[in-house]
């Protein structure tokens, strides 16, 4: 082999080395994956109940997964947890992006597990509505959290899903509480005022609230304060201390205004500091104080019960949209519709209603 130019004489102070001959077209130390292993719905549930969390983390993969094969095991493993759920505090929290809920959640949650509960985290993030993906970052923000051994935080994508949570977080809440987490803390996406999903999720619906952004109205909203069983105004600490405070009156004035909630409860303002770790465990005290309070009159069960209906006829909606977009045969039918709608040929009620019929037709035949 001739040697490289560079190495001559005029050219001072350069050498070039040779080099290796007849590298190999495949790494020797790189090392292959194993072909994944399927478990039949009967060996998830097992690996599930002895809370097997790698196992558990598959499962919740499987239940959001939108492959038919997927679904079919997915809704096996969720009947045989079902006798098995239930058992469970469940806490929803929302708030404007940025008030601090990841925060809020790893100081709440760390307390939570040293007192020796099993605590599951369900973090939904947002998904892109142009590339469809998600950060699913909200874990490495918990860093204190993610390494106790009695806390499992699974972030998931809201897949365009109203409501601040996922399509599927209710069956995860399923597993996760026959996995044996008898806490479940909820955080939601945080869009503001449609959190109608996640309020069906949950026993108790905390609002995160941060004050000093220039805007104190847009906390004292109706919709989301309706939904609302506590209050939590963070970031009290530094220099804001008295401008929580202020906020705090101002909050617990507006939820005078309200009407009483069908559970007789009256939400209570409270001031807290992630950072500082005050005022925390008294927002737990809150949630303690309303779940004691609900199960005496009897609000628990039935909330639970229109909860379960609820989600009764979302699963239908769901359904019944799932069919008819996937239906092969409706496929060229709908664009034809649409192209008709762009060109003015017919309006978009017309085309919506022959559509239906045309599909009602197809479900006839089959």
């Amino acid at each position: 082999m001739m040697d490289h130019p560079e190495n001559s004489a005029e050219y001072k102070g350069l050498t070039v080395n040779a080099g290796v001959q007849n590298l190999p077209s495949v790494n020797p130390y790189a090392t292959f994956r194993r072909k994944k292993t399927v478990l039949t719905p009967e060996e998830y549930f097992e690996g599930i109940r002895r809370g097997d969390l790698t196992i558990l983390s598959q499962a919740v993969t499987l239940v959001e997964s939108n492959l038919m094969s997927d679904q079919a095991i997915a809704q096996k493993v969720i009947e045989l947890c079902l006798p098995y759920a239930g058992n469970s505090i469940r806490v929803g929290i929302t708030g404007v992006p940025g008030a601090g809920k990841s925060t809020f959640i790893e100081a709440l949650g760390s307390a939570l597990c040293d007192q020796g509960k099993h605590l599951a985290v369900l973090a939904i993030d947002p998904s892109s509505e142009r590339s469809k993906g998600s950060i699913l970052g909200d874990k490495t923000r918990m860093n204190e959290l993610s390494v106790k051994s009695n806390a499992f935080i699974r972030p998931s994508p809201s897949a365009g899903s109203l409501g601040g949570v996922a399509r599927k977080t209710r069956e995860t809440i399923v597993l996760c509480e026959a996995a044996g987490f008898d806490t479940i803390l909820l955080e939601t996406v945080g869009v503001g005022q449609s959190e109608t999903a996640a309020h069906s999720m949950v026993d108790y619906f905390l609002l995160l609230q941060v004050t000093g952004t220039g805007d104190e109205l847009q906390g004292i909203k109706r919709g989301i304060m309706e939904m609302a069983d506590g209050i939590a105004i963070n970031k009290c600490d530094g220099n804001n201390i008295e401008r929580a405070h202020a906020a705090r009156v101002s909050f617990k004035n507006a939820l005078a205004l309200f009407p009483p909630s069908e559970s007789g409860w009256k939400p209570e303002a409270i001031c807290c500091s992630s950072i500082d770790n005050t005022g925390v465990m008294e927002v737990w005290q809150n949630i303690e104080d309303y779940i004691a309070f609900v199960k005496k009159n009897g609000y628990f069960d039935a909330h639970r019960t229109e909860q379960a209906k609820y989600w009764m006829y979302e699963t239908i909606n769901q359904s019944l949209l799932d069919g008819f977009y996937k239906n092969e045969q409706m496929e060229h039918q709908i664009e034809v519709a649409e192209r008709q709608v762009l060109n003015n040929e017919i309006s978009s009620f017309i085309a919506a209603h022959n559509l239906i019929t045309e599909y009602g037709r197809l479900k006839q035949k089959q």
